[in-house]
Formats: structure tokens, sequence, C-alpha cells
């Protein structure tokens, strides 16, 4: 597994159960689990995580407003922190079925303990 691609598993992992806001959440999730993996992940990376999940139909982008909320088609720009948090991702049924499926290369064990025979492939 190469980095960008578990960057990618990471996002997808928390936009399964909510909608979630990069600045907000998804962000900071990411980037705890990087650092459990002894990677730092920065806020680019993660947007060309979301912004490769959208593309390949495994997650959507959303605006909320207090007067409306739509779904966005394709990837919206946020190349800036949005300070009050208008953009944020859903997993779909396509992504959901990739978050269930057996990955074995993932980093975690079931408690979400690191595995102490886990390391980065992809050439890191």
């Amino acid at each position: 597994m190469t980095r960008s691609e578990l960057v990618r598993l990471f996002v997808l992992d928390w936009i399964c159960d909510n909608y979630e806001n990069v600045d907000q959440l998804i962000l900071r999730r990411v980037a705890e689990m990087g650092a459990e993996c002894t990677l730092t992940i920065d806020r680019l990376e993660v947007v060309e995580a979301l912004a490769g999940l959208v593309e390949d139909g495994f997650a959507k982008a959303y605006l909320f407003s207090s007067e409306e909320s739509m779904e966005i088609e394709g990837m919206p720009s946020i190349d800036i922190v949005e300070e009050d948090f208008i953009t944020y991702f859903r997993v779909t049924e396509k992504g959901m079925e990739l978050h269930l499926s057996d990955k074995p290369d993932w980093p975690f064990d079931h408690n979400g303990n690191l595995r102490p025979d886990w390391h980065l492939g992809g050439g890191l």
C-alpha cells in the first residue's frame, strides 16, 4: 500500500458515519491516525485524497448553509481553510463497500491499536 492509498483509506474511514468537514474533523482525525503510523499528514494530502475519492465515486461533496443544503457535482475548490465549515463530504454506497471490504494492509487491529507487524509499502 502506498502512502496516498493509505491517506485515502483514512479519509474514507472518517466520512463513513456522518457528513464531515475537512477543517472541522477530517484533517485532525486523519493526522492523528497518521501520527500513530509515524506519518505526518497535512491538509493538502487530505484534500487530494478527498478529490480522488470524489472523482472515483467513493464520496460526494455537499454545501450546507443556514438557508439550504445541496449536493455538489464533482470536487469543490477548498483551497483555503473554511472558517464557516460549509463544505462537507460523505461516503457513497460504492465507498461504503470499499470501507467494509477486507483490507489486509490496514495498519490497525480490531481494537484500534497499530499492528506491530504493519509497515507502509510502496517504496516509502
